[in-house]
C-alpha cells in the first residue's frame, strides 16, 4: 500500500495550488481519505477528509473552510486537494492519508492507517 502526494511548491499569497494523491497497491475507493499538514515547529494538523466510495461527505478544518476543496476520482485511484486564496499560514508539509474508519473518527483521533510522503507547500507574502 502506497500513497504518493504531489503538487506542492512555492506560491504567492492569494494564489492557488492543487495537490494530488495517487494510491497504489490498494483500491482507494474503499477508504476515507484525508489530508494533514505540519508547519515548521508546529504540531501536525488535520486539514480535510472525504468519505469513501462516492465521497458524498467532506470535512474541513475551520482554517481552510471556503478556500480548500477535497475531491476524489476512484477510477484513477486518486484524491485531490484544491487550495485557493492561500495564506502564509498555509505553509506546511501536506500529507495524504487513508483509513477505513469514518472521517468523524479519524478527525478526532488524528490516526490514519496509511500515510504518504508529504509534499511541501510554501506560501510567500
Amino acid at each position: 500500500v502506497q500513497l504518493q502526494a504531489s503538487g506542492g511548491g512555492l506560491v504567492q499569497a492569494g494564489g492557488s495550488l492543487r495537490l494530488s494523491c495517487a494510491g497504489s497497491g490498494f483500491d482507494l475507493g474503499y477508504y476515507n481519505m484525508g489530508w494533514f499538514r505540519q508547519a515548521p515547529g508546529k504540531e501536525r494538523e488535520w486539514v480535510s477528509c472525504i468519505s469513501s466510495s462516492s465521497g458524498e461527505r467532506t470535512y474541513y478544518t475551520d482554517h481552510v473552510k471556503g478556500r480548500f476543496t477535497i475531491s476524489r476520482n476512484n477510477a484513477e485511484n486518486m484524491v485531490c486537494l484544491q487550495m485557493t486564496s492561500l495564506k502564509r499560514e498555509d505553509t506546511a508539509v501536506y500529507f495524504c492519508t487513508a483509513d477505513k474508519e469514518p472521517c468523524v473518527s479519524t478527525i478526532l483521533s488524528g490516526h490514519m492507517d496509511y500515510w504518504g510522503r508529504g509534499t511541501l507547500v510554501t506560501v510567500s507574502s
